[in-house]
């Protein structure tokens, strides 16, 4: 036996489950208690707080979010590691940064980011705004500064003007603050509304077959969504981690305290965000250490760690087959057109 770190949360009642297995739940009864637990994805984006999302905004951000000139190396964007191609994610275990650095835990998706209670896996950004800020400055990422950050931005006229169209009225609106708020109107527009759980949410008893609906509600009754609720499927709330013991799982390290970096409160030892599971299909490898490439795996593995008790295979088969029904319209997102550089001023990496 070997042991894995994953997601432990505190002891959940399980309650029976609503449908014997092999038989699909009345419909209108699974309608109205999924409806306690969990919220459509709206078609348009939430409003921001502190933030308007004008279209001048929205593009601003859209080019930022691109340009692998906002890094110290000139190669790496924020859509390297959250590909908007590819579910919002990079597919790796853990992202690669400036000068071939492994990042400590995978990266989440950028898709629907927006509903959640805050951001990274420990929470330690409130908002958008402030996660865009974190992986430019960071070392392992893309290692820049918010000095190095605007002296790019002015050295490009395109940059200047859309700056002053989208934060008008600012003496001087090229700034780090600026550029993060403009990231963050972008990233809230990749939303993934109209996945097939959210039609049979409205109403749509067709949208989900049989092993689906099943599915749904083993993951309410067995505990699951005490966890991973709302409209994105968690992100909302914390949870402890802990270690757990399986066959043929690889060891993995357990310095990564999870909030406690951020709080230094000993309650947040080893304490992690729930993770939202909206398009879970697109975002493997899966966990805060990306241990786990296969979905059906990480049920098996989150049941054991979470509620303490192994599902059945068929159970499995069904939770997994209704985690697929999560799957949401992605966004069509055209890669912008970016400034390009017309100042001679030479830049901090440059001097």
């Amino acid at each position: 036996m070997r042991t894995i770190l994953l997601a432990a949360a505190a002891t959940i009642a399980l309650a029976a489950p609503a449908a014997a297995q092999g038989t699909a739940p009345d419909d209108a009864a699974l309608r109205e208690e999924a409806r306690s637990w969990f919220e459509a994805i709206p078609t348009n984006p939430p409003a921001l707080s502190g933030n308007v999302a004008t279209r001048a905004r929205v593009d601003l951000g859209a080019m930022l979010f691109f340009d692998p000139r906002l890094s110290a190396s000139g190669l790496l964007s924020c859509n390297t590691c959250h590909n908007v191609g590819m579910g919002g994610v990079d597919g790796l275990e853990v992202s690669i940064g400036h000068g071939w650095q492994k990042g400590p835990r995978n990266a989440p998706t950028v898709y629907n980011a927006v509903f959640n209670a805050a951001q990274f896996w420990d929470g330690r950004a409130p908002d958008l705004a402030e996660q865009a800020k974190g992986p430019i400055q960071a070392g392992v990422e893309m290692n820049s500064t918010p000095e190095r950050v605007e002296a790019t931005l002015r050295s490009m006229q395109g940059y200047v003007d859309a700056f002053a169209g989208a934060f008008p009225g600012e003496d001087d609106a090229i700034s780090f603050d600026n550029m993060a708020r403009a990231i963050e109107a972008f990233e809230a527009t990749l939303i993934t509304p109209n996945a097939r759980f959210d039609q049979f949410l409205m109403g749509d008893d067709r949208a989900l077959d049989a092993q689906e609906k099943r599915g749904l509600a083993a993951f309410i009754d067995t505990g699951c969504a005490a966890c991973h609720a709302g409209v994105n499927f968690g992100g909302q709330e914390y949870y402890p981690f802990g270690v757990v013991e399986r066959p043929g799982a690889e060891v993995l390290p357990v310095g990564d305290r999870g909030r406690f970096q951020v709080t230094e409160t000993a309650a947040d030892d080893y304490v992690f965000r729930a993770a939202p599971l909206r398009n879970i299909e697109l975002t493997a490898p899966y966990f805060h250490s990306g241990a786990v490439w296969d979905l059906e795996e990480a049920v098996a593995v989150m049941s054991v760690a979470q509620l303490g008790t192994a599902l059945s295979d068929e159970e499995i088969a069904d939770i997994t087959a209704f985690l697929r029904t999560l799957t949401g319209e992605k966004p069509i997102v055209q890669h912008p057109i970016l400034p390009v550089r017309t100042s001679e001023t030479p830049l901090p990496e440059d001097m």
